[in-house]
């Protein structure tokens, strides 16, 4: 019995000491995973806001767009004196220094859906035009090299108004 209880000893002894040595071991070790996974959670992506207007005599057209990493999006306005005014979102991505968006809006109370195209250069904003075709029920380009952008709407670029 004396073997026995001088044996019990001894194994707790070591089972104390084993698991003593393993906790400072798991707790380096979940430190740096909880850590990276904190830093991943703060970044935040800001946007890189533009604004661009055309006005001439009666005629306005508005766009606003955010671009983050992968895709743009925004809010384009056509207002043509004496015609339906267009109000309604895009959502695209950049190609080079041209921006193709399906541009969402409201004509005649019905939702349609119709790809633009702009020509970022420097302080302007060229609509580009082109022969379009209907796929999946909105209006595309039927060829994206044919977009012309010498007869397009030139908008410039304005400040952006706090909202």
């Amino acid at each position: 019995m004396k073997h026995s209880f001088l044996s019990l000893i001894v194994f707790t002894a070591i089972a104390a000491t084993v698991s003593c040595n393993n906790e400072p071991e798991k707790t380096a070790e979940a430190t740096p995973i909880t850590d990276t996974a904190k830093a991943g959670e703060n970044k935040v992506m800001v946007p890189l806001s533009g604004c661009y207007s055309f006005i001439k005599h009666k005629d306005t057209v508005l766009l606003k767009m955010d671009k983050l990493p992968n895709m743009v999006t925004g809010i384009l306005s056509y207002h043509f004196h004496e015609k339906d005014s267009n109000n309604g979102d895009i959502d695209g991505t950049l190609h080079g220094d041209t921006l193709i968006a399906d541009y969402k809006f409201m004509s005649e109370g019905k939702p349609s859906v119709r790809q633009v195209a702009f020509l970022l250069q420097g302080s302007s904003a060229i609509e580009g035009y082109g022969p379009q075709e209907e796929k999946e029920g909105k209006m595309v380009f039927k060829n994206l090299n044919e977009i012309d952008f010498k007869m397009g709407i030139k908008l410039k670029k304005i400040q952006c108004a706090v909202q």
